[in-house]
């Protein structure tokens, strides 16, 4: 018992150890590109991780994704349970989770 903050404070050391070497990996190409538009940065993360001099398909892709997505409209909770397709799936997660929090699982 009296060794408790002991093993509270054993946690310090996996986050040290990550914190030193955070800065030293690689950004993602993904947000290199799409976050920061740096086109020429990005394609050098992609050759470091693929391992491979042409990277533009990989780029490509990349680009169209976020076209889609960014074409992609959000839905309202309100129309997920007007559309009959869907109602009886979200009806049984919201359910589902609401026992979850009901019956003590989270507490254990």
């Amino acid at each position: 018992e009296s060794r408790w903050p002991y093993l509270f404070g054993a946690i310090i050391v996996p986050s040290l150890i990550q914190a030193v070497i955070l800065p030293f990996l690689p950004e993602s190409p993904r947000y290199l590109l799409l976050e920061k538009h740096n086109t020429s940065k990005a394609e050098k993360a992609f050759q470091t991780f693929l391992g491979k001099d042409d990277v533009s398909h990989e780029v490509e892709e990349v680009l169209a994704e976020s076209r889609i997505q960014r074409n992609t409209k959000l839905v309202s909770i309100l129309q997920l349970l007007r559309t009959r397709a869907v109602r009886w799936q979200v009806i049984t997660v919201v359910v589902t989770m609401g026992c979850y929090q009901l019956c003590g699982l989270n507490a254990v």
